[in-house]
């Protein structure tokens, strides 16, 4: 089969909000999130330093705000936001139901230099 489906409806949530699709798709190269966040609802701070990943955060129904590196982000439906690997980040949800898409990858760029291939090791998804 050339491809994998799933409903991330389907996939067990994770911390009140997050429906992790990387493992049940198989992907190589790329992580796949969904958070449903309910009314209040924050993530925990975090970065990517480790793993060395950007990320991309894409509302797509609701308002919430992004906060990175201490500095807020009103985000509404439709932003997308790019987050570099060595910036906290978190979501702080308002006082309604909002939903993301969030979209991690390692470097492209190769110990060498080269960039030809994707570093995979350590990818959290």
């Amino acid at each position: 089969m050339s491809y994998r489906k799933v409903n991330y409806e389907a996939v067990e949530q994770v911390s009140s909000a997050m429906h992790f699709l990387s493992d049940p798709l198989e992907t190589e190269q790329v992580g796949v999130t969904v958070a449903r966040c309910d009314p209040g609802w924050n993530s925990k701070p975090h970065d990517h330093t480790e793993n060395a990943h950007e990320e991309v955060y894409v509302l797509i129904e609701g308002e919430a705000t992004v906060v990175v590196d201490d500095e807020p982000v009103a985000m509404e439906t439709g932003d997308a936001l790019w987050i570099p690997p060595d910036s906290t980040r978190q979501i702080r949800n308002g006082d309604r139901e909002s939903a993301f898409v969030l979209v991690s990858a390692p470097s492209i760029a190769d110990d060498d230099g080269d960039g030809d291939e994707w570093l995979l090791s350590g990818f959290a998804g």
